[in-house]
């Protein structure tokens, strides 16, 4: 018989016990702590690929695997992309590739559509971009998660025929015309998207201002043959099928600057084409009004 001691078999002692070490951490843990990766602090890439992964690929008890892809989409729109920037922008882009095909559907001609931003540098941090369009791509989906998972839900619920009427009778040709409105009078030297309000594309100095009469007017402080360009963050449309106007808001007052016809079948390039020429004159002439040019 072999008597075993367990004393014998602690090869290491353990460590002597003193008051004053508390600046080292306790065992087991030795080195520096650091603090737990969040999901929101991984590259875009995985956490986009994380939120595909929510998407249920098996059906429920009783329930499709489309009607559960629904209602993680909606979840998507509601909850998940509201916990914080990171989120929002993987969410954005499932929902709004998602739900293209269908937008684009509903474009009623002669209507044209761009909603997703124009370039890299149109969207901000706080993920807002320059592209009005995409507002209304934005409200399009909103309204459309909740009609599809009502739709799944009971078989009662009928989809108004008038749901999406405002968002594409009015409110898709209006934001349309004034991204085209920006593109044109950039392109034309009229319009300009700079934060700082100066016009980085003329040779000289130039202000915007509103005069006491409440009519707009542009001044300079040289001699200069370009017109004035106007911040595109000042101008929006007022949109109605047989006229269209290009509307100026300075120091919290709106006032039609530009009116041009239209027909019902014209394309929204036309007309957007129509009021950066009527800008360019406006321009002008408030500019010879001050007499300094």
């Amino acid at each position: 018989m072999v008597i075993v001691e367990e004393k014998c078999m602690q090869s290491v002692p353990p460590p002597p016990y003193v008051p004053n070490a508390s600046t080292l951490p306790p065992p087991p843990f030795p080195g520096e702590y650091h603090e737990a990766t969040r999901p929101s602090d991984l590259p875009s890439h995985l956490l986009l690929k994380i939120v595909y992964m929510t998407f249920p690929q098996t059906p429920g008890i009783d329930e499709g695997k489309i009607e559960r892809q629904r209602k993680t989409l909606c979840w998507l729109s509601t909850q998940l992309r509201l916990v914080n920037h990171s989120f929002y922008v993987a969410c954005e882009h499932v929902l709004r590739s998602t739900y293209l095909p269908a937008y684009n559907s509903m474009i009623r001609p002669p209507y044209s559509s761009d909603p997703f931003p124009f370039s890299s540098s149109a969207s901000t941090s706080s993920g807002d971009t320059l592209q009005r369009e995409t507002k209304v791509l934005d409200l399009f989906i909103a309204l459309k998660v909740h009609e599809d998972v009502m739709v799944d839900d009971s078989c009662f619920h009928l989809e108004r025929e008038d749901s999406f009427k405002d968002l594409f009778d009015l409110m898709q040709p209006r934001s349309r015309l004034e991204d085209l409105v920006r593109h044109y009078g950039i392109r034309e030297g009229v319009v300009h998207t700079n934060p700082s309000g100066v016009n980085v594309s003329s040779s000289s100095s130039s202000i915007f201002r509103l005069n006491n009469s409440g009519t707009g007017s542009a001044s300079t402080s040289k001699r200069t043959s370009d017109p004035i360009a106007v911040p595109f963050s000042a101008l929006s449309i007022s949109f109605s099928p047989r006229r269209v106007g290009l509307v100026l808001t300075t120091s919290g007052r709106k006032r039609t600057i530009v009116d041009v016809a239209r027909t019902r079948d014209e394309k929204l390039e036309v007309t957007a084409k129509k009021l950066v020429r009527e800008l360019k004159v406006w321009l002008s002439d408030g500019s010879r009004s001050t007499g300094i040019i």
